[in-house]
C-alpha cells in the first residue's frame, strides 16, 4: 500500500522540481536580457531572439519531465 503512494509522490515531485527549475531559469533569462538591453539598446533585437530561444529550451525541460513521469 505504501509503495504505490511513494511511486506517485516521487513522480509528482520530479515534475514539480523540473517546473521550479524552469521557472527560475526563465526569470534569470528575463533579468539578464533586460540588463543587457539596458547596457546596449541597439542590440535589443538579437538579445530578444536569444532570450526567446533560451526560454523555449528552459520550458522544454518541463515537457520531458511530464513525459517521463507518466
Amino acid at each position: 500500500m505504501l509503495m504505490p503512494l511513494l511511486a506517485e509522490l516521487t513522480g509528482n515531485l520530479h515534475v514539480a522540481l523540473a517546473a521550479l527549475g524552469a521557472a527560475i531559469g526563465v526569470g534569470m533569462i528575463g533579468m539578464k536580457a533586460s540588463e543587457a538591453v539596458g547596457r546596449n539598446p541597439g542590440a535589443a533585437t538579437p538579445i530578444l531572439v536569444q532570450a526567446i530561444l533560451s526560454t523555449a529550451f528552459a520550458e522544454g525541460i518541463v515537457f520531458f519531465a511530464i513525459f517521463l513521469a507518466k
